[in-house]
């Protein structure tokens, strides 16, 4: 499903450059787009210096829940630049890596719809992205790699279970790896905990909206009516935008799937990270066990987990502003020990 391919963005060298007997190909990102259910969706490939002639490992980037777009942002007001700090980093070891605009951002935008695609949807573009990185001319087919963070994580493991050429290695970075409305129950709750802890709630208040909370996810989940009368207004609201007909096919589509089954249909051989940070409120490293025994059911190998610590779901620091465009370093040493097998390094 690969598209059309605009002139390189980034201003190179006429020709390939010559080092001692070898040629060098400069450092190129250029625009691509593709094709999904009838959606045009954009994106930009990042081949790094390579030498002349040779293949390189290739990566997907998968982006994260809500309206994040090729280079991990939410702009205005979200501005990590979170996958296009991981497109650097995995370029600084030879791997070249597409990333792209998603349903509702960017260019892509929504394709004529009127309200959130369901994960089927979603799944369906990942792959027609991964079908485009596939059939550029400097990609390995044998090395094709996905990276995904957060929701993206579990968008890593549909996209392996959808494609017909497996990924040789898949990067969970800080994934969901439980049912979506599990993981807003336990986000809620612990919020209502620190507000307790920092004196704004009562205890009464937060078991009140605690139970409010896990009543609403039942009702939406056996298709009753969902009533957030008597919650928190904040809390109301959380419940509100999820369940009201502009996202309730997706919610209802994603929590549908339980990350760590979906992991047990991961190819045999499949090398994988799986990333937890300490101080991460939306993924806390109390909830990836079970993640990681699907992944040994299906008999991946290593690294593994690598847990990170005091870095939060941004891959920051505990304290960095959540828009510091910024990537740990001990996100990138995580990083760099997963692509190991496919590491060309710098060249030129």
């Amino acid at each position: 499903m690969a598209g059309a391919v605009a002139a390189p963005r980034a201003a190179v060298a006429v020709g390939p450059a010559v080092v001692g007997s070898a040629a060098v190909v400069p450092a190129v990102d250029r625009e691509v787009r593709f094709v999904a259910d009838g959606t045009t969706a954009y994106g930009t490939v990042h081949v790094p210096a390579h030498r002349a002639g040779r293949r390189l490992a290739a990566a997907l980037l998968i982006p994260g829940s809500g309206p994040t777009d090729r280079n991990g942002d939410e702009p205005p007001g979200l501005t990590p630049h979170t996958l296009a700090l991981l497109a650097g980093a995995l370029g600084g070891d030879g791997v070249m890596t597409l990333r792209f605009d998603k349903y509702g951002t960017g260019r892509t935008g929504l394709g004529g719809r009127h309200r959130a695609p369901d994960m089927a949807a979603y799944t369906r573009q990942a792959v027609a992205a991964y079908d485009t990185l596939r059939a550029q001319p400097e990609a390995d087919p044998r090395a094709l790699l996905v990276v995904g963070h957060s929701e993206g994580g579990l968008q890593a493991l549909l996209v392996d279970r959808a494609v017909r050429a497996k990924p040789a290695g898949l990067a969970l970075l800080a994934p969901q790896d439980v049912r979506l409305l599990d993981m807003v129950g336990f986000q809620v709750a612990d919020g209502l905990d620190r507000a307790v802890r920092a004196g704004r709630l009562s205890p009464e208040q937060a078991a009140s909206n605690k139970k409010g909370v896990a009543r609403a996810v039942a009702d939406f989940r056996d298709g009753r009516p969902v009533d957030t009368s008597g919650l928190l207004p904040s809390v109301a609201a959380l419940l509100g935008g999820m369940f009201g007909p502009v996202n309730a096919d997706f919610v209802r589509s994603d929590d549908a799937l339980y990350p760590p089954a979906v992991a047990r249909g991961v190819a045999p051989g499949t090398r994988t990270l799986v990333t937890c940070g300490t101080a991460d409120a939306n993924v806390p490293c109390r909830t990836v066990p079970a993640l990681l025994s699907g992944l040994a059911a299906a008999r991946t190998t290593g690294p593994g987990l690598r847990v990170l610590p005091g870095l939060d779901h941004l891959l920051h620091r505990a304290g960095t502003p959540a828009g510091e465009p910024v990537l740990a370093p001990a996100a990138r040493r995580a990083l760099h020990g997963f692509v190991r097998p496919w590491r060309q390094g710098a060249v030129g």
